[in-house]
């Protein structure tokens, strides 16, 4: 049986607080720490109603792997360790969406297990990084790929941290506000058609677990580049 997913967006970082999307690979804002205590004391009365999270996965990239340590610290002091995965990162190629490399990050999270980063990372732009390129057929894609990799793993409940453009966009359609998080299931697949990984969330998190985020979906794909270049300009997220 396929895993539920606990998908979270990262917290607040230094990029979301003015829209200065061209800081490197920003890290948590202070307004993105304290929510991250509000995701936590959230996710210890709602995680034992999905199950025992087997696996923390993460995007590489600095305000992911820091909502993970700070709003999942109870579950890695237990043991578990967080996974970085390079199909959960963010879809623009600007700098605030463009990662560091591993060998930095090792040194700034030795918790993390870095092994199965893509070598690529943090590549976007190169004919090497064609696979995480700014357009709607390579993040649909990756997406797809994404869930493809955790539907057949052995565990039970998954929780991943990454990123509200690529959650919404090439995976759920769903909206995601800093430190919100949703909880899906695998929709049943026939094998024999080859069909699309597609995810059908739980009633629990229509608002998102903390109630923050847009109940209304959109397309999946909505307002990506069908080639890699500029998207449409986001919508304007809820204070």
């Amino acid at each position: 049986m396929p895993p539920a997913l606990v998908l979270i967006r990262h917290a607040q970082a230094l990029h979301n607080v003015n829209k200065e999307y061209d800081i490197p690979d920003p890290v948590l804002s202070e307004l993105g720490e304290k929510q991250c205590i509000d995701l936590r004391e959230k996710l210890k009365t709602v995680l034992p109603t999905v199950g025992k999270v087997d696996l923390i996965m993460s995007s590489p990239m600095r305000r992911t792997l820091q909502t993970a340590k700070l709003g999942l610290n109870w579950l890695i002091e237990s043991g578990l360790k967080i996974e970085a995965n390079a199909d959960w990162q963010e879809n623009s190629a600007k700098p605030c969406d463009t990662g560091t490399n591993v060998s930095e990050l090792a040194k700034d999270f030795p918790n993390v297990n870095f092994d199965n980063v893509d070598p690529v990372y943090p590549d976007k732009t190169s004919p090497a990084g064609a696979r995480y390129a700014h357009s709607k057929k390579a993040i649909t894609t990756r997406a797809q790929l994404a869930l493809e990799h955790l539907y057949s793993r052995p565990e039970k409940v998954i929780v991943v941290v990454s990123h509200s453009g690529f959650l919404r966009q090439g995976m759920t359609g769903f909206w995601f506000f800093n430190a919100d998080f949703r909880i899906f299931d695998f929709e049943e697949r026939k094998k024999e058609t080859n069909g699309p990984y597609k995810l059908k969330q739980w009633d629990l998190t229509t608002k998102g677990g903390l109630g923050w985020s847009w109940t209304d979906p959109v397309e999946v794909g909505d307002g990506l580049p069908e080639d890699e270049g500029i998207p449409e300009a986001d919508r304007k997220l809820p204070e």
